[in-house]
């Protein structure tokens, strides 16, 4: 997890993600102080169940007020694979950081080789991390939704070089009564072991949408669908975590939880605990939840 420095609104981001707003009237000093507060809390929720959490600071060198999304620039794979990626906005490509790979071989972790996909942004090609894809590692099935963020050619070179197969399908919303692209796969879709939370609604197209459902049910998968405008408080953008004992936690932000049902959570509550912590800075300047500012290590032990 990336602790900021110089969070705001990203406004090269906010031209196809359309849960960012600006907080009127308040200092971007102010904003970075609340999220960095938000930041710690949530950090100390999951430490406090048993989460090894590694937390690395933002730097003040480059403009990045993103860097609090580490997941979109990279992912880790049980096999000691490193996958890097390209980035829609020029400023979050300087979030790519060597030292952070360095940070985590020294803690221990191998890396056996780095697959770099970021030239594919001199072709304004994108896929973004475990943003645009949303990984079932046991049943090595990757789900993405396309957009501006997520480029189907290049998601099917990372599904053969990983060793995914692709189930492919596009996620619209409604801005100003026009349907247009979900910019990332993880706001409207989360997978955990036993269960899934999506948000079907929006995927328009019917063949598109029983194919992810015959994907997910093929796999023994709950499905917990949800409405869009519980996408738009963040209800998809949650991450089923591995704490103390091998207990299983679905993270997800206060705003996420209180937008679920009644039925909803204690569906959810079958299958794992549920932990929330109040991101309503992040969220709001960052377009982001709970899900997006964490990059999970797979990586093994030396």
């Amino acid at each position: 997890m990336i602790r900021p420095v110089n969070f705001r609104m990203n406004e090269q981001t906010a031209v196809n993600n359309y849960y960012q707003e600006s907080i009127d009237g308040v200092l971007p000093e102010t904003i970075n102080v609340r999220a960095q507060k938000e930041f710690d809390t949530y950090v100390e929720k999951l430490r406090d169940i048993g989460v090894d959490v590694i937390v690395v600071d933002d730097r003040l060198d480059y403009d990045t007020p993103d860097s609090i999304f580490p997941n979109n620039w990279v992912s880790f794979h049980e096999n000691g694979d490193v996958g890097l990626y390209p980035m829609f906005a020029k400023n979050r490509r300087l979030e790519r950081r060597e030292d952070v790979l360095e940070t985590l071989e020294e803690k221990g972790f191998y890396i056996n080789n780095i697959i770099d996909y970021t030239s594919a942004e001199e072709e304004h090609v994108f896929l973004e991390g475990t943003g645009s894809v949303i990984l079932d590692r046991v049943n090595r099935k990757a789900y993405c939704a396309l957009s501006p963020r997520a480029d189907e050619d290049l998601f099917i070179e990372f599904c053969e070089d990983f060793e995914f197969t692709p189930v492919i399908f596009t996620s619209y919303q409604t801005v100003n009564e026009e349907r247009k692209p979900i910019y990332h796969t993880n706001v409207m879709m989360c997978i955990g072991e036993t269960f899934a939370v999506i948000c079907l609604s929006s995927i328009d197209d019917k063949k598109e949408r029983k194919n992810v459902i015959k994907h997910l049910k093929e796999d023994d998968k709950i499905i917990i669908d949800i409405s869009e405008k519980q996408v738009t408080n963040f209800a998809g953008n949650m991450l089923q975590v591995k704490g103390a004992n091998d207990e299983r936690f679905l993270i997800m932000s206060q705003a996420a939880y209180d937008c679920l049902t009644l039925s909803q959570i204690e569906t959810l509550e079958t299958h794992t605990k549920i932990v929330s912590s109040s991101l309503e800075t992040i969220e709001t300047c960052g377009g982001g939840s709970a899900r997006c500012m964490m990059a999970e290590v797979f990586l093994p032990k030396n």
